[in-house]
């Protein structure tokens, strides 16, 4: 083979590089292991094994350089903002959940005092086409108490919980949860329907009475809704002022359902009979009242207290000579969900916070709070409640009090109602209008105690003198 080069005299020792050069890129992967035609090519596969080393060095540091962006907190953080009820679950359970998820979980954890105040940020929201950062609807993950639960539905409010029958969570509840998970798009139960909340904890409705109150007038103690009606307990009580409630005690007294949906049908005697059953009730009953009902019973005014176990549980610890009951004809269950705001179906470009859908940690913070290991919490009746996978099986939730707390007398096994009367209890279902219509009425005609604006202020300040009284003397009494 022949190879003529035409060039000038001044350009051939440049030709002859570049053709020296391109031979050598050509026989390059077999030099080594083949031969070593002469010293000018050896020199330049030297260049070249130079260019090589300042390669593997660049690419070195170019991995160091990675090695180093990777190590920074904010280049792989995921956020998780949730957005909860103040004292519906221990605050230790956000340390656990970012040791069990390690260093790259960007935990935002913000605390509401009411229910209300989650719902109405919620509401606001929507209402006004404009998510705030620092509102609840831009959470990816928010409280929501069952009561609440239809409405967020109807209203759009929340949205469906994707992928649930791949979870563990969930093939671990009980069909019982399972379908009063269950519902349609307006909020009623459906067996078919998408799953729009997960229960987190959950309670009853429970009576408290004063033990040294009842054994000063010999009194019987309080076992179920018929005591309530004793002529003795007349202005001694205080309850929670919900309609449900209100007429649910009353249907459970009359041995009906709390989910009664013909009233006329389903109850003997009628709405009349019902009627006259909740007149007899509200003379019994001295304050209809969510806010100040504990307050009266805390300071003596009232001798029975009625209201959801979230409440009266920690309140009867800190007091003496005080039992609760769960009634055994049953009662209300109430239950505190996580539930994911419906953020995307706001049309507006004024949106904070979440933007792109939930946070993929969802998931996993629902599956960590499900565990078995959460219930220790509950076991020890820190908070009250309970976990959904020992609905069936109080005793399983059961364990010992803190050390050095007064043992409570009570029927609740680990703040749950015992097996037999756990049977009688209820979810409070979605009723339909007309029945919602009945109970309206029947709380417009019940004449409730009523109480002006200057009577519940002075009642209230009492309420708060009683209090100081009461503290200033018990210090007393261990000072002397």
């Amino acid at each position: 083979m022949k190879i003529e080069v035409k060039s000038s005299p001044d350009s051939k020792s440049e030709v002859k590089k570049t053709f020296l050069f391109s031979i050598v890129q050509l026989v390059q992967p077999k030099f080594h292991s083949t031969f070593c035609p002469d010293r000018c090519l050896v020199s330049n596969l030297g260049d070249v094994k130079k260019s090589e080393n300042l390669e593997e060095a660049e690419a070195d540091e170019l991995k160091a350089a990675f090695e180093r962006w990777k190590s920074k907190t904010y280049a792989l953080s995921v956020p998780l903002r949730v957005v909860a009820l103040r004292n519906s679950l221990p605050s230790i359970w956000f340390q656990e959940f970012i040791q069990s998820q390690g260093k790259r979980v960007k935990l935002q954890p913000e605390f509401r005092q009411n229910l209300t105040d989650i719902f109405s940020e919620l509401c606001q929201s929507n209402n006004k086409g404009a998510v705030s950062p620092k509102s609840a609807m831009a959470a990816d993950v928010v409280t929501l108490g069952d009561s609440w639960l239809s409405f967020a539905i109807k209203e759009g409010l929340i949205q469906p919980i994707q992928g649930v029958e791949e979870q563990d969570w969930f093939r671990d509840l009980t069909e019982d949860w399972k379908g009063y998970l269950r519902r349609s798009t307006d909020g009623n139960l459906d067996p078919q329907g998408k799953i729009w909340a997960v229960p987190y904890r959950w309670g009853s409705l429970v009576i408290a009475y004063k033990k040294s109150k009842f054994l000063k007038h010999k009194l019987a103690p309080v076992v179920d809704w018929a005591d309530l009606w004793r002529p003795e307990l007349a202005g001694k009580i205080s309850m929670v002022d919900s309609p449900r409630e209100i007429v649910g005690a009353v249907l459970k007294y009359m041995g009906a359902s709390y989910n009664t949906h013909n009233i006329t049908s389903q109850v003997a005697g009628g709405k009349s009979a019902l009627k006259e059953k909740l007149a007899l009730f509200a003379k019994q009953v001295r304050l209809f009242d969510s806010q100040y009902y504990l307050k009266a019973f805390g300071v003596g005014d009232v001798w029975v207290a009625v209201g959801w176990s979230s409440d009266i549980l920690p309140a009867a610890k800190r007091m003496s000579n005080v039992a609760v009951v769960v009634p055994k004809s049953g009662a209300s269950l109430w239950a505190d969900f996580w539930a994911i705001p419906a953020t995307s179906r706001v049309k507006t470009g004024n949106v904070g916070g979440r933007v792109r859908g939930p946070s993929p940690l969802v998931s996993q913070w629902i599956e960590f709070c499900l565990q078995s290991a959460r219930a220790l919490s509950f076991k020890e009746e820190a908070i009250p409640g309970a976990l959904p996978i020992v609905f069936q099986d109080p005793v399983q939730g059961s364990g010992n009090l803190h050390k050095g707390q007064p043992k409570l007398e009570t029927n609740l096994i680990a703040c749950m109602p015992p097996p037999d009367i756990l049977a009688r209890c209820e979810f409070l279902e979605p009723l339909p209008e007309d029945t919602m219509a009945d109970y309206q009425w029947l709380i417009a005609n019940m004449k409730k105690p009523k109480q002006s604006v200057m009577q519940i202020l002075q009642h209230y300040i009492l309420l708060i003198v009683r209090s100081l009284l009461a503290i200033v003397q018990s210090k007393g009494g261990k000072t002397s």
